[in-house]
């Protein structure tokens, strides 16, 4: 779900995605499987973290 917000633009470049609690509440999951969605976006390169700052939307090419 949030890989495709992204991608249809809901979550623009450099725009702050969901933090891990928000996920939560948002989708009745567990933290550790939102700490998973997290981790899987970054390792597509879809989003970075900013320590202390929350996480973004990568720029697009």
């Amino acid at each position: 779900m949030i890989r495709q917000r992204i991608k249809d633009g809901t979550y623009p470049p450099r725009s702050r995605v969901p933090s891990v609690n928000q996920l939560t509440e948002e989708f009745g999951i567990a933290a550790m499987t939102a700490h998973k969605v997290h981790r899987g976006l970054r390792a597509e390169g879809l989003i970075y973290t900013e320590p202390g700052m929350g996480s973004y939307v990568s720029p697009q090419p």
